[in-house]
């Protein structure tokens, strides 16, 4: 998150100079609830790097063996079951959130660890997918305070509310999601003793971060941005996880992106942000009703 005195205090609890002051403003969650914002498009990849440092999840990741569900084989497809999950647990109906869990119910039934796996998983776990929707909910709070600093303590308190719908729309119980933040940090906290990310895993997510997954001269076009925007949205014990370097330049770097991003949050109408949710319900629903698969 950046402060209102321009310091870029990390999720680990870090605090390092991020450049100029930030002002609060509108981004990407607020009192209605979670929703986009500019730096929606450049955070995905380190929030799935926090998802996937938890080694449960990494290796449940790395060895699945539902090749729909590669990133590495169908980037596309991917994307659009993320944000078709998304867009129903956070402002879909109850048979939309019904129906996605149906979906990823049948695909998670084949992720289990094998006897030669390095850690025990299984995707039912409701501990892992708690630890995968706590991500998320710091990936909707995170895109507002990069840009504009900490939510006020109304809003703050809201977005957490309408986040347990990110875990209960798995197997997450209602009651296993911490009863306020300060539980939730609680929780955060001693779960980061839990992490580490190994070799395969951290391969496997270098490859995420620096999209080795698109066609060639998407790849060569996108990958440094991309590559960079991660790092500078990662905090340093992931950061440190992953093995990336981070120097005072890319700081001061990554403080004139926010800028930009904060600009681009200001001058694009919110709608438009939202627009991408609503058009991966429709195609939820039209799926459905066409007897399609969902995800």
């Amino acid at each position: 998150a950046v402060d209102l005195a321009g310091h870029h205090r990390d999720r680990a609890g870090e605090v390092g100079e991020a450049g100029g002051g930030v002002e609060v403003g509108p981004g990407g969650a607020g009192r209605d609830g979670l929703r986009f914002d500019a730096a929606a498009a450049l955070a995905p990849a380190a929030n799935v790097i926090m998802q996937l440092s938890l080694p449960g999840v990494g290796y449940g990741v790395l060895e699945s063996p539902v090749d729909s569900g590669n990133v590495y084989l169908h980037p596309f497809k991917r994307a659009r079951t993320t944000g078709t999950y998304l867009a129903a647990a956070t402002c879909g109906t109850d048979a939309d959130r019904a129906l996605i869990r149906a979906e990823v119910d049948r695909a998670h039934a084949q992720v289990r660890s094998r006897p030669s796996s390095a850690v025990r998983y299984n995707a039912f776990d409701p501990k892992l997918q708690l630890w995968v929707a706590a991500c998320l909910y710091r990936y909707y709070v995170d895109q507002h305070e990069f840009l504009y600093g900490p939510l006020d303590e109304e809003s703050a308190d809201a977005v957490y509310a309408d986040a347990r719908t990110l875990g209960t729309t798995l197997q997450v119980r209602a009651d296993m999601w911490p009863e306020d933040r300060a539980a939730f940090r609680e929780y955060w906290k001693r779960t980061l003793d839990e992490l580490s990310i190994a070799d395969p895993v951290r391969e496997h997510l270098f490859g995420v971060a620096s999209v080795a997954f698109l066609p060639w001269p998407l790849r060569q076009l996108a990958g440094p941005p991309i590559l960079f925007a991660t790092k500078g949205f990662l905090s340093t014990r992931f950061r440190t996880m992953m093995g990336l370097d981070w120097t005072p330049d890319d700081q001061r770097r990554f403080a004139l992106l926010l800028m930009g991003l904060r600009v681009a949050d200001r001058v694009v109408p919110r709608e438009v942000w939202q627009f991408g949710y609503q058009l991966y319900l429709w195609d939820m629903r039209m799926r459905a009703l066409l007897g399609k698969r969902v995800v």
